[in-house]
């Protein structure tokens, strides 16, 4: 049996790995297009003026890894208002909740800003108060994350709620406040719904990665994670072909790469290895998904005839 002490060590140290952000190409152009709006909410506030606020969308597949950077987002962009002697002004940021009503999120929003209020209030009632905590707090920017469920039903009143909430917030006439919204595909309907919400917003799209495109680059991951891990990784993960594999298995997406990469590292603190290999990996998938070996991208030649987002999957007897 698996010494406590073992399954103790492992866990604290992947809890430290999860909290080692990476840089990837992506990252760096979203910070630099919401380094850009922050810099232009703090012009306007310096001039006291109240020009209509801006706002940015960050849209992909689920698993690629938006909620990461998204979090990663604003803790950097909070630390760069506090050195820059800002600290006067803030960002919140919620995930929306569910059930996905106007007065659901405008309560959830108020609590993030530490103020609790009866459930018992009406929707407008709640948006007015959000719209004063805002100003006293100084909110220059609300980041909702998972948005697309501000519209979950589709139906036309609902788009025209959620558009109409975002567009007042964004146009205040005494404070107004940027928006940033992260979520899936779905998430492109709020604004393709309302031109004059999308108008006032920035885009980003996380792409699905692609094993010929993007091999060596999870490569690097690799080898960056097994540096931090204090792994030395074996020779059969940093062949292509593996790197093909681990994104295969990803589902083609980044965030759950990162999630296998983690997963593997896991099993090798548990066994007490002193380096990364590809059977750890095969061990990980096994875990996550009960899939036979037949069905194991990291054991099977064939690997891309498997369905990565299959669980359970088993020879039929």
């Amino acid at each position: 049996m698996m010494s406590s002490d073992r399954i103790k060590y492992t866990a604290r140290r992947i809890a430290l790995l999860r909290g080692h952000f990476i840089h990837h190409d992506r990252f760096e152009p979203l910070e630099a297009r919401f380094s850009l709006l922050i810099e232009k909410r703090l012009a306007d506030c310096e001039a006291r003026q109240t020009s209509e606020a801006h706002g940015l969308a960050l849209s992909g597949p689920s698993g690629a890894g938006k909620t990461s950077a998204m979090v990663q987002l604003m803790v950097r962009s909070r630390k760069w208002l506090e050195r820059s002697g800002h600290e006067d002004f803030s960002i919140v940021s919620i995930r929306v909740p569910a059930p996905a009503t106007l007065k659901f999120v405008g309560q959830t929003l108020l609590r993030a800003l530490g103020y609790q209020i009866s459930s018992e209030r009406q929707a407008w009632y709640i948006w007015d108060l959000v719209r004063h905590h805002l100003k006293e707090r100084k909110i220059l920017f609300v980041h909702l994350d998972e948005a697309q469920d501000l519209a979950s039903r589709g139906t036309r009143h609902e788009l025209n709620s959620v558009a109409s909430m975002l567009k007042t917030l964004m146009t205040d006439p005494e404070w107004p406040v940027g928006i940033i919204l992260s979520g899936t595909p779905e998430l492109e309907d709020i604004l393709n719904h309302d031109p004059q919400l999308a108008r006032r917003m920035d885009t980003v799209h996380f792409e699905s990665l692609s094993p010929v495109a993007h091999g060596n680059d999870v490569l690097d991951l690799i080898e960056s994670y097994c540096s931090k891990a204090e792994l030395e990784p074996g020779p059969d993960i940093l062949e292509l072909a593996h790197g093909e594999r681990l994104i295969h298995a990803a589902a083609n997406q980044f965030g759950l790469v990162i999630e296998l990469i983690l997963a593997g590292i896991e099993q090798a603190y548990l066994a007490g290895a002193p380096r990364l290999t590809r059977a750890h990996f095969a061990l990980a998938y096994h875990l996550r998904t009960s899939c036979d070996d037949t069905f194991n991208p990291f054991i099977i030649p064939d690997f891309v005839r498997i369905d990565a987002r299959q669980v359970f999957s088993r020879e039929k007897r």
